[in-house]
């Protein structure tokens, strides 16, 4: 992936949070403030506007931008977390022009890690970052393997969407859902279904 195909997957990311905005709605209208996904599409549509016409060959640049100008444009939580994971992709990746299948795994490895060290949450507390982090595991397993993109973009996308459903047994440690305390078990976490439409998109542009 380089980045002219970032860019692409960035457009591809707008594109499937703006179909399913309603559902993010939906999703964290029983838990949250139902800004989700207003949030995420207006979020990603930025991020993908911000890179369009760029002519910068450095992937970790192309990522840092759009992380950058996400956060601008929905300075909440959410809309927070998700441009630091592009930030610190872009850190991580900075000089990059080419990434193989192990620096894409690092890539999404570097956004999880972006968005567990601004969001101060660790794995089992109903976040984004237990729809992701299946997801990255598999990309390295794949990576290690030599199984094909393509059938590695899938199966993280398996893993992302089981981790999401997975989230309805976890007990809720942050944002408003830990006010409903036990009765956040059987809830599905609306972050958790990002991190999931995030491989599904990825999963998508690899096909």
């Amino acid at each position: 992936m380089n980045a002219a195909d970032l860019r692409k997957l960035i457009q591809v990311w707008a594109e499937l949070m703006a179909e399913n905005r309603d559902w993010l709605i939906e999703l964290d209208s029983v838990v949250g403030d139902s800004d989700l996904g207003l949030t995420m599409s207006d979020g990603f549509r930025a991020a993908a506007d911000a890179v369009r016409e760029s002519e910068a060959s450095d992937v970790g640049k192309t990522a840092y931008l759009a992380g950058k100008a996400m956060a601008s444009a929905v300075p909440s939580t959410m809309g927070t977390l998700m441009a630091s994971g592009l930030m610190n992709a872009g850190k991580v990746l900075k000089n990059v022009e080419e990434l193989d299948a192990k620096q894409e795994a690092a890539f999404f490895q570097a956004y999880f890690d972006g968005v567990k060290n601004r969001g101060k949450a660790e794995l089992g507390e109903k976040t984004f970052l237990d729809g992701l982090y299946p997801a990255v595991q598999a990309l390295w397993e794949g990576a290690e393997t030599g199984l094909s993109q393509k059938k590695t973009a899938q199966q993280a996308a398996s893993a992302a969407w089981r981790a999401f459903e997975d989230t309805k047994r976890l007990l809720a440690k942050h944002g408003r859902m830990a006010i409903r305390g036990e009765q956040s078990r059987g809830m599905l976490d609306p972050g958790a279904a990002v991190a999931a439409l995030l491989m599904k998109g990825y999963a998508q542009f690899k096909a």
